[in-house]
């Protein structure tokens, strides 16, 4: 995903904006990392490039808890915990 993105990309479900964008893996593009929705709670994963923005009940519980285990030391503890639609106390 491309850093410019950012001046566009808004929460899907609530419309809130700026997100917030935390980086994992970054080369010319973020390869991997997460935009977190500071209004909702909800979580973005960001995979391969492409911002997976889908709503709730397009998304795969068992793809975002993957996600959240293999980058859970580099994501925020609030995220972990609370998260939505998913997290790691559930």
């Amino acid at each position: 995903m491309k850093k410019r993105l950012m001046d566009i990309l808004a929460c899907p479900i609530c419309k809130h904006h700026p997100l917030d964008l935390h980086i994992f893996e970054e080369g010319e593009e973020i390869e991997e990392g997460i935009l977190v929705c500071s209004n909702c709670g909800r979580w973005y994963p960001i995979i391969e490039t492409i911002p997976h923005m889908l709503p709730d009940d397009l998304r795969e519980s068992h793809e975002d808890l993957e996600f959240l285990n293999k980058w859970k030391a580099k994501i925020p503890e609030l995220t972990l915990k609370q998260g939505k639609p998913y997290n790691l106390e559930q």
